[in-house]
């Protein structure tokens, strides 16, 4: 029975680590810049993100539905949920990356999608991201020649998108949308990452 002791200890003590890893303390932060599918594909690109979900948020709408969205009777912006795992990666550089993966100057949409839904912006739950959203903005703007759009507002609720948006890039990426806009942006997101 000894014997069996000592490797039975190691094999529980090797499923507790593996469980405190998965567990490991996530923060999130809700951002929009354009259609939710190519702003999901490309953090998904960011090490230290852990998931990200495409919703809706900064209207007044509840449960609100992709057609109720676009048909701009929500006041919602198409947005996402970033999940990550602030051990890995800091919020100073998820917001640096929301500069490089949508254009900011581009008021009520992004390239060819246009609406209000499209717009760019931040939606902060504690005053710590309030001010590191507005700090992250203002470095932005010395790079951009055009002024920064980006709503900077408090989140009152995040409604999570049909289960079809969500990972839509993932599964669809010869979709026309996506092969056409959404897969350029993310091989260049990617290539800059060194991935």
């Amino acid at each position: 029975m000894k014997r069996f002791a000592l490797p039975l200890f190691l094999l529980g003590l090797s499923f507790l680590t593996v469980t405190n890893l998965s567990s490991a303390k996530t923060e999130s932060i809700v951002v929009g810049g354009g259609c939710f599918w190519c702003t999901d594909a490309s953090y998904k690109l960011l090490d230290g993100v852990v998931h990200v979900t495409c919703g809706y948020a900064g209207g007044k709408e509840a449960n609100p539905t992709y057609e109720q969205v676009c048909a701009h009777a929500t006041g919602h912006a198409e947005v996402i949920k970033i999940d990550y795992d602030p051990a890995v990666v800091s919020l100073a550089k998820i917001l640096e990356y929301f500069w490089k993966v949508h254009n900011p100057t581009q008021t009520d949409g992004q390239g060819a999608d246009k609406g209000p839904q499209y717009r760019s912006i931040i939606l902060y739950t504690s005053d710590a991201q309030k001010a590191a959203a507005e700090q992250s903005k203002a470095e932005a703007q010395k790079i951009f020649r055009d002024p920064i759009t980006t709503q900077i507002v408090p989140l009152t609720k995040f409604w999570p998108a049909e289960e079809y948006h969500q990972d839509y890039f993932a599964r669809n990426p010869e979709q026309g949308y996506c092969a056409a806009v959404i897969a350029p942006k993310v091989h260049k997101l990617a290539k800059q990452l060194g991935k």
